[in-house]
């Protein structure tokens, strides 16, 4: 029997889109796998039925996901749609076992082998399979053409029969993936740009894109390309110099997030009191709760003068590519480990093992089963 893949419909309220866009799936079809999905599955990023060639379309998910070998996921599925799985199926999403560690708990019972797909090791050999990365560039992207939406003037220099109007400033903080693509967007745009990250290696990639790099005299290098927590006085240090620099820009662009942690704060209520009039704060770290103190997740509204937006799941508002970029780090994830028509797991395999969640009963990554078993106790 072909291994049977099954996509069902998000049901995240927002979410519009979907594991597997018409082009991959196509290719999983060329791999012999047999791809079912839910019908209108990927209305939200604009495709339609249709599209997909080499499908079959199921109306009841319960039918679809009882009989699927392997489920591709954008979000986490709901408890419900767990027990909607056969028992020794395989699970691959976005899982967030930190935010839904019940869901782990019911993925082990249920004897679910998932895999999480933000737990795949960032080195060379899974970059095309790095999920963080293709979402948060689709993200960086977007808060660049949101803070030029927003702000009253314009990005770039203009020089009219009224005179010339001088280009807008913008300040990106935080240079992953996702501010390095801000930086990057807004030079396009024709703004000035600066860019700042607490970890120095960063400063060649963002002078690499003609933008200023904002030194602070502050470096915290971590494990796994993430900065490390600062400690007070590098906090102090940190806040004196990037308040300048804040108070100076039309547009300031947030993007530093720790996966599982709380956003630092950053930016401060009086550096927002401090800033120019008509200024904009598109704050991508909203999610866990901002970089700026007076970010509202999920919503935008004026303080002062200045607006502020914290957008909850940017990459969603650009459905089509961002569907597209983590169909592709599926198919580059799952095709090594199709063999034969066959699904065959090595757990000598770095990414294999350490992307991982659930398997056979047990819970295998250890920082999950800490925390599922210390809210057990």
């Amino acid at each position: 029997m072909p291994i049977r893949v099954a996509v069902a419909k998000e049901t995240l309220p927002g979410e519009n889109r979907v594991a597997l866009d018409p082009t991959v799936a196509q290719r999983f079809t060329k791999l012999g796998v047999e791809v079912f999905m839910e019908k209108g599955a990927g209305t939200g990023a604009h495709y339609h039925d249709e599209d997909y060639i080499g499908v079959t379309f199921v109306e009841d998910k319960a039918e679809l996901l009882g009989s699927a070998d392997i489920w591709f996921k954008v979000q986490p599925p709901t408890e419900e749609e767990i027990g909607l799985l056969r028992e020794g199926a395989v699970l691959i999403g976005m899982l967030m076992p930190y935010k839904y560690p019940q869901r782990v708990r019911l993925l082990s019972e249920r004897r679910i082998t998932s895999f999480a797909m933000e737990l795949i090791p960032r080195i060379s050999r899974a970059q095309s399979m790095d999920v963080l990365s293709s979402q948060a560039a689709v993200a960086g992207y977007k808060a660049s053409i949101m803070a030029a939406d927003r702000t009253g003037r314009f990005f770039p220099m203009l020089t009219t029969a009224a005179g010339t109007i001088r280009p807008a400033k913008v300040l990106v903080i935080g240079a992953g993936v996702a501010g390095l693509q801000a930086i990057a967007t807004a030079k396009r745009l024709g703004a000035i740009v600066e860019g700042y990250d607490v970890r120095s290696a960063t400063r060649e990639q963002v002078e690499s894109l003609g933008a200023k790099f904002v030194d602070t005299g502050v470096s915290a290098e971590g494990e796994g390309g993430y900065a490390r927590e600062l400690t007070e006085e590098e906090k102090r240090q940190q806040l004196e110099v990037l308040a300048r620099h804040v108070t100076q820009a039309d547009a300031v662009i947030t993007t530093a997030a720790i996966p599982g942690k709380p956003s630092p704060k950053i930016i401060t209520a009086e550096m927002v009191e401090n800033m120019k009039v008509g200024s904009v704060i598109i704050d991508l770290a909203a999610e866990g709760g901002g970089n700026c103190e007076l970010t509202h997740p999920g919503e935008e509204y004026v303080s002062g003068c200045v607006t502020i937006y914290g957008p909850i799941n940017v990459p969603s508002m650009l459905p089509v590519h961002a569907s597209e970029m983590y169909a592709k780090n599926l198919l580059n994830f799952i095709s090594p480990m199709i063999e034969e028509g066959e699904l065959k797991l090595d757990w000598e395999d770095e990414v294999i093992r350490d992307s991982v969640l659930t398997h056979e009963g047990e819970i295998r990554h250890q920082p999950t089963r800490a925390l599922v078993e210390g809210e057990a106790s």
